[in-house]
């Protein structure tokens, strides 16, 4: 079921009704049963699997503490995990040259594909490996209610591509009580709205530029590289963080509030503060999960220690993106930048002190920011060659000219961007500002009402104008 279409709004709205009707007991149980019946209007196979996955992690997680030999379970339910990550996500790049090296046309990722569309694998599979760390530390009590654990993974709004939600945040929060607030309602659909609107108006028609650059690298200006190259963080943020907020809005219809997932990430003063603010729920797992856990048990080699845990960490953070040298080398630069942060920060910080305080922070966020564009090249292409051609192409000027309606498309996106930018500006370096302006547009005074309601039916009709093509969301393929 496609996310942006009147059905799944339809489907949210009745259920939402259907919930608060129910009695708190049986909450839960619906909810996971529209979770369930979400995925299996995907497959029907596919929800047959989470089952099964959700079952076995359960299972793993309740005899943990029960065992003699909790090493040796963990590492049982961390091998599952991991192997069924790797037979459905990754067959392609790990398993299938093996076939090719005995001249065998066997594939048996195509084999497994045509069986299992594997949705949403790589954030359930984080939530399950998660959770079995969280129990075997002792961080949290395994869950004994089977029906909590499965709304845990499958719960609707995040299943496609997150939040990636920690076991001990989600699990306590739905065992609270859910009294019918009209602040979640009102919230939670003003949230939705403006996710669809990054997603509709800015993320889909900026979508053409980005992809018909990648496909054709070698016969694509580099006038044309170049304007792709500066817009593609802004194309990847807004098509995620739409699905985001309408994940995060979704969610609190039902009194429910998931992680946050971006905080700003573009007004960053470095790489290292970037990924604190950027899929935000990604990169803490992997802080909390793989580089701490790396760095304790490499302790012993001093200052050696972090340099190999961020190596370790942002290698696989890259390879969590996909099959292919492409995302590795996505995670290898990431950690280069932070490490060179790291081992610099005395010596920049000495350098920038004889400037202005604005001249710190805007060299820092236009340097990250290009930083990170660069690196979306490896990215977006489908392997390192396209990468490689990608850069060399962007000296290859010949002219370049865009057909009339394609540029005022464009300058349409870049004018929803200028506002959204700006409001995000205010919000980071002048909050004071940005309270005046929210309590004037959420007051009740008949005034803020009326420019409340424009605001909202503004949105709606450029939502309902543009969303004339279906673009899906780009973390939907991982």
């Amino acid at each position: 079921m496609e996310i942006i279409t009147i059905k799944f709004f339809l489907l949210t709205i009745c259920a939402m009704f259907i919930y608060y009707l129910l009695s708190e007991r049986y909450r839960i149980a619906f909810l996971a049963l529209l979770s369930c019946g979400f995925i299996a209007s995907f497959s029907f196979v596919l929800l047959t699997y989470v089952l099964i996955y959700t079952f076995v992690n359960y299972i793993i997680g309740k005899k943990l503490k029960q065992v003699k030999n909790i090493k040796f379970l963990f590492r049982v339910g961390i091998i599952f995990n991991l192997l069924q990550l790797i037979l459905l996500k990754y067959a392609s790049f790990a398993i299938d040259p093996f076939f090719s090296l005995f001249k065998s046309e066997f594939e048996l990722s195509s084999t497994l594909y045509k069986v299992i569309i594997p949705i949403g694998i790589s954030y359930f599979t984080l939530q399950g490996i998660g959770y079995l760390i969280n129990v075997k530390m002792g961080w949290e009590k395994c869950e004994k209610n089977f029906v909590d654990f499965l709304l845990y993974i499958t719960f609707f709004p995040k299943f496609l591509s997150g939040p990636i939600e920690r076991s001990n945040h989600f699990l306590k929060l739905i065992k609270e009580s859910k009294a019918f607030e009209d602040s979640n309602i009102t919230t939670g659909l003003r949230i939705a709205l403006i996710g669809c609107f990054k997603k509709v108006a800015i993320a889909n028609q900026l979508a053409p530029f980005i992809t018909d650059a990648y496909s054709n690298v070698s016969g694509t200006d580099g006038s044309q590289l170049l304007i792709v190259l500066l817009l593609q963080p802004l194309y990847l943020y807004f098509d995620f963080s739409g699905y985001t907020d309408i994940a995060i809005g979704v969610a609190k219809l039902f009194g429910i509030d998931l992680l946050p997932n971006f905080n700003r990430p573009f007004f960053s003063l470095n790489m290292t503060n970037f990924w604190k603010r950027f899929h935000i729920s990604l990169s803490s797992w992997f802080n909390d999960y793989i580089f701490k856990q790396t760095l304790f048990r490499r302790r012993k080699w001093g200052e050696y220690a972090p340099v190999y845990a961020l190596l370790v960490t942002w290698v696989l953070f890259g390879i969590w993106h996909g099959a292919g040298w492409s995302f590795m080398v996505l995670g290898f630069i990431q950690a280069i930048a932070i490490i060179y942060e790291y081992y610099t920060r005395m010596w920049r910080a000495r350098l920038f002190k004889k400037y202005p305080t604005y001249v710190r922070t805007w060299t820092g966020r236009v340097s990250t920011y290009l930083f990170y564009s660069v690196s979306l090249v490896f990215f977006y292409s489908s392997d390192l060659n396209t990468a490689f051609t990608y850069f060399s192409g962007l000296s290859e000027w010949h002219g370049f000219t865009m057909h009339s309606n394609h540029l005022a498309v464009l300058l349409m996106s870049l004018s929803f961007i200028t506002i959204f930018m700006t409001i995000e500006f205010l919000q980071n370096d002048y909050p004071k500002t940005i309270e005046k302006i929210a309590v004037l547009m959420l007051d009740k005074k008949k005034k803020s009402q009326v420019i409340r309601w424009g605001f909202y039916f503004f949105l709606v009709s450029v939502i309902i104008v543009l969303n004339n093509e279906v673009q899906d969301f780009i973390y939907f393929q991982f």
